[in-house]
């Protein structure tokens, strides 16, 4: 996808850190922009700050994990501006590091139907559109790099994006095979700084249980927010998305961590156990700091 002025994108989880960032740059790039965003208030926000700067931008408050909502989503786009160039199944969210049979199944539920129903929701109201427009488009669908590699914090988080790299490499199998004109490309963030965990926090639904973290598990939590607030920013990702949208670019990495990845893919060729990757030094050095 080379032409960006005057197309549409819709961005879910658009009030914040790298959803907002990508819809600023497509904004910069000419795009008139519409933000899906649970948290009605946040969107308005932003929506009328943008609209100060003279972009043209629209919110729609948006649950990702309910398909009507996302199929509203879809109409209201449509309806509005007629097509749509650009999707990005953006809107995640994160639980707890308890171990994964610790894990209320409520969240669970709640991990999957953001991030990985989230997108399929995305597609299933979108992409047909998309097709029969027989113009050029793109759909990005964020993942993480914790969906390339093994961890056991936060697993549901991880077992998520791990799904939505495989949906995401099915999904460019399917589209190039029958010669579409639209794209796909998987976005892996490292540590970005956005507030997830806070987020998580705030948006955690009514039938879901807030954790109960052990004073270890607290400590571990505390480490990586501090950790994420290091991250590369929000823009810096905004910028390598467009790139790889213009590009045709499947993968988009933001950090290197291919060291850990090759180590996977060892493992699996030669029928090794799993392993887990080697400690990050950063955020073994902000849990020593906070423990002391």
């Amino acid at each position: 996808m080379k032409v960006f002025k005057n197309k549409v994108a819709v961005v879910t989880g658009a009030a914040g850190g790298i959803g907002r960032a990508m819809v600023e740059k497509f904004v910069s790039a000419g795009m008139k922009v519409v933000l899906a965003g649970i948290n009605g208030e946040r969107l308005d926000c932003v929506v009328s700050d943008l609209r100060k700067q003279g972009a043209e931008v629209t919110g729609i408050e948006t649950d990702v994990s309910r398909s009507d909502q996302v199929a509203v989503l879809a109409e209201k786009t449509l309806q509005r501006y007629g097509a749509v160039h650009l999707l990005c199944n953006n809107a995640g969210v994160s639980y707890n590091s308890r171990s994964s049979w610790e894990t209320p199944l409520k969240g669970w539920e709640w991990v999957l139907g953001v991030n990985l129903m989230g997108v399929v929701h995305g597609i299933h109201a979108f992409l047909p559109a998309m097709l029969e427009q027989k113009s050029e488009a793109h759909i990005v669908n964020t993942a993480s790099t914790s969906g390339l590699i093994m961890n056991s914090y936060a697993v549901p988080y991880g077992v998520s994006k791990h799904a939505v790299v495989a949906l995401s490499e099915s999904l460019h199998l399917e589209l190039e095979s029958r010669n579409a004109s639209v794209g796909v490309s998987v976005l892996c963030p490292g540590p970005v700084n956005t507030d997830i965990v806070d987020a998580s926090h705030r948006n955690l639904p009514a039938e879901v249980t807030p954790a109960e973290l052990t004073a270890e598990e607290s400590l571990l939590e505390e480490a990586y927010r501090r950790y994420l607030h290091q991250g590369l920013s929000p823009e810096a990702v905004a910028d390598q998305v467009l790139s790889a949208i213009q590009e045709g670019r499947f993968y988009v990495f933001t950090h290197d961590y291919h060291k850990a990845i090759e180590t996977r893919m060892k493992n699996l060729l030669e029928e090794k156990n799993p392993e887990p990757s080697p400690p990050n030094p950063t955020l073994l050095n902000i849990i020593h700091s906070i423990s002391r």
